[in-house]
């Protein structure tokens, strides 16, 4: 009975770290996207006011 209650400590442990990675690496993806249409609105936002044409990057 001793092992089984290690194994589901350990067990629920490396599970936890799991979860904590998972939620770190959906925060990032997220802040990345909103980081990416903020520089993309604002580049097409100085495009537009100086008036340059559209150029595909």
């Amino acid at each position: 009975m001793d092992n089984l209650i290690l194994f589901i400590n350990a067990f629920l442990s490396y599970f936890l770290v799991f979860i904590v990675i998972i939620v770190l690496v959906t925060a990032a993806v997220f802040f990345g996207i909103r980081l990416r249409k903020a520089k993309d609105a604002k580049h097409a936002l100085a495009k537009e006011l100086s008036g340059a044409p559209d150029e595909e990057q």
